[in-house]
């Protein structure tokens, strides 16, 4: 009798590591941990300065205090402190992750992937007027050597 080998542990991590979305995967993390960069760099050289024509250069500075007797600042600082400005500087660099994703990413891709399937479309729309007027031939084929038929009888 044979018996069937059971996959090892190493030939299943194989198998696991040579799907092609583990791949698409491993890219996709390593372009977003660069693309987190720029963003904060966008962020931090752009954004903050624009505020800071406002206000203070550092969004993380900006904060409100619970009650009144809050002084100091960083680990000396009193009082209870909501900080924020620190979820401001954050929100703000997911909104331009985010937009830049959707308009250099996936409206692009999306317009693309719709062009293609348009062109699909009307190939295959084209393949059904070719298919439906050869049927049409030949039924007019048809119908013209029945009359030959028809009328070759009646002569004899």
């Amino acid at each position: 009798m044979s018996e069937k080998k059971q996959p090892g542990v190493w030939e299943g991590f194989k198998a696991f590591l040579m799907r092609g979305n583990v791949i698409d995967l491993a890219v996709a993390v390593v372009i977003g941990a660069a693309f987190t960069n720029i963003v904060n760099s966008v962020v931090k050289g752009i954004i903050n300065p624009l505020v800071g024509a406002i206000g203070t250069q550092n969004l993380d500075s900006y904060s409100s205090c619970l009650k009144p007797h809050c002084t100091g600042t960083g680990d000396t600082a009193t009082g209870i402190r909501i900080m924020w400005g620190s979820v401001l500087g954050a929100t703000l660099s997911f909104v331009i992750t985010a937009a830049v994703v959707y308009f250099l990413m996936v409206l692009p891709m999306s317009k693309f992937l719709a062009r293609q399937a348009a062109r699909q479309k009307a190939k295959e729309g084209s393949q059904e007027i070719i298919e439906v007027s050869e049927l049409e031939v030949l039924k007019e084929i048809r119908d013209a050597l029945l009359a030959q038929r028809g009328s070759g009888n009646s002569q004899n």
